[in-house]
This record gives C-alpha cells, structure tokens and sequence, in this order.
C-alpha cells in the first residue's frame, strides 16, 4: 500500500502560477503510474495528467502547454507545476497511484486532496 498527501494548493489570480506536491510513503514510489485528477462541484473527476512508472507522460487537453507533471523519486514526491492558471482549473486536486509502471483508469490509492482556487 502507499498514503499520498498533497500540498501546494491555494487561492491565485488568473495567469498565476502553483505547484502542487504528492508525498508518498509506506511503499515503493519508483516504479508507479501516477496521476493528478481534479474534481469541481459539480462536475466529474477529471485526469490531469499522468506519469508512468517508465516515465511516459500524457496531459489532458486543458492543460497542455501550461501544466507540467514530474516525479523525484529519491524524495518520494510527485509534482504539478501549473502555470498560466485559468479559473476554469478551480477544483479539488488529487494525487493517485496504481500499483504498476503502466498507467490505466483505474487507481487504487489517493491522496486527500488539496484545494486550488483561480480567481481575481
């Protein structure tokens, strides 16, 4: 198993920039696909973006261009530089993890969320 805990989240202007964190202990961090979805109220959980476990990377179409994913894995950490933030990408972030190097729709671990808010 793995506990993920985000952090980095807060209230910006449009066309700010955050970067968001994913700690993860308790298991092996190399290795993993892992993800950031969003959720606004209501609306649906959404992918953001994903890396997997081989370094493969695939971003949502809002976010091309302006989000970046990145991993550490000597800290165990899970990134998400967003820049030229929109109020559109207002919403609950999550960090997920599977238990493979691949990615797939299905992730097993999430962390508790941590909250971005773009307004002016």
């Amino acid at each position: 198993q793995v506990q993920l805990v985000e952090s980095g989240g807060g209230s910006v202007q449009p066309g700010g920039s955050l970067r968001l964190s994913c700690a993860a202990s308790g298991a092996t961090f190399s290795g993993r696909c892992m993800g950031w979805f969003r959720q606004a109220p209501g609306k649906e959980r959404k992918g953001v973006a994903r890396m997997g476990g081989t370094g493969v990377i695939t971003y949502a179409d809002p976010v091309k261009g302006r989000f970046i994913i990145s991993r550490d894995n000597a800290k165990n950490t899970l990134y998400l530089q967003m820049n030229n933030l929109e109020p559109e990408d207002t919403a609950m972030y999550y960090c997920a993890a599977r238990s493979t190097n691949y990615c797939s729709d299905t992730f097993p671990y999430w962390g508790q969320g941590t909250q971005v808010t773009v307004s002016s």
